[in-house]
């Protein structure tokens, strides 16, 4: 008789698990659900092929939550490739590889810790960025002729941590939606030479860190101010209109609210309540 793979029975869990290289971040989802048996998940940070690290994936209701949860800064760790010239930045689409010049270790430092700041610059192309609807990458892969827009990213610290030509190695972290390829462009610009990451590892997303898998408690990582009921806890339940006259906090804006099995998430404003989540149990 051949094993079930999931259960019909989708569970609450949350967790974080590592993603190896040369992978998909889809891809991988799909073997974490098939080991866990549960069918209903999701991942928040999509993980490029060539990169490996902390990835969170979320089961059953707790895939919702992605949305309020704390997740930045995220702290990469990155080894760029002096001489080594890529169409993605990576080491997917290497074009050609060549000898540079050695840099100045001591100028390569302050440069490193000269990129915390906001930053302006063009995503590259074989990103998960959308360009009418569709995905930058899948356009670039195609061959078609499109421009990316101009965005920008935040730098809050970055670490040197060591040259060995032609292999540069440092952490940095940086806010949500950074490209750490393009900030390696911005640091080889400095110095007017060529080069593509060739190691890129997630550390961390916000108090996400990879701990073998364990079980994670959401209320734990969910960014949102509690707000107390005083009401009859039946109306959640039944998922009926609430008023703000039994919430401790009546202004506008968005709150958690727990309860001993399960807790919701609302939205007061203009004095009207909405649920955005409502009874996500906890297991």
């Amino acid at each position: 008789m051949q094993k079930k793979l999931y259960d019909k029975k989708a569970l609450n869990k949350l967790i974080v698990v590592n993603k190896p290289i040369f992978r998909t971040s889809n891809s991988y989802l799909n073997q974490i659900k098939r080991k866990y048996r549960n069918k209903k998940a999701g991942f928040s940070g999509t993980l490029d092929p060539f990169a490996c690290g902390c990835l969170i994936v979320a089961f059953g209701q707790y895939s919702k939550l992605f949305n309020y949860m704390q997740k930045t800064p995220k702290r990469y760790k990155a080894v760029v490739w002096l001489g080594a010239t890529s169409e993605s930045l990576d080491t997917e689409n290497i074009i050609k590889i060549e000898d540079s010049f050695k840099l100045d270790e001591e100028k390569l430092k302050k440069e490193i810790a000269s990129l915390v700041k906001t930053h302006d610059y063009t995503p590259p192309k074989f990103s998960a960025k959308k360009i009418d609807g569709k995905r930058a990458y899948d356009l670039a892969r195609s061959g078609e002729d499109f421009e990316m827009k101009k965005s920008s990213m935040t730098i809050y610290e970055t670490k040197f941590i060591s040259y060995r030509h032609p292999f540069i190695t440092f952490e940095a972290s940086v806010s949500e939606g950074s490209y750490i390829r393009s900030l390696a462009q911005i640091l080889l610009s400095k110095f007017g030479a060529k080069g593509t990451l060739s190691h890129l590892n997630r550390l961390n997303e916000g108090k996400f860190y990879f701990e073998n898998e364990k079980d994670l408690n959401p209320l734990d990582y969910i960014d949102l101010p509690q707000n107390e009921y005083s009401g009859n806890k039946s109306y959640f339940n039944d998922g009926k209109t609430i008023s703000t006259e039994y919430l401790s906090i009546k202004e506008d804006g968005e709150y958690i609210i727990k309860f001993d099995d399960f807790f919701s998430i609302i939205q007061i404003q203009e004095n009207a309540v909405k649920y955005l989540l409502n009874k996500v149990k906890t297991n």
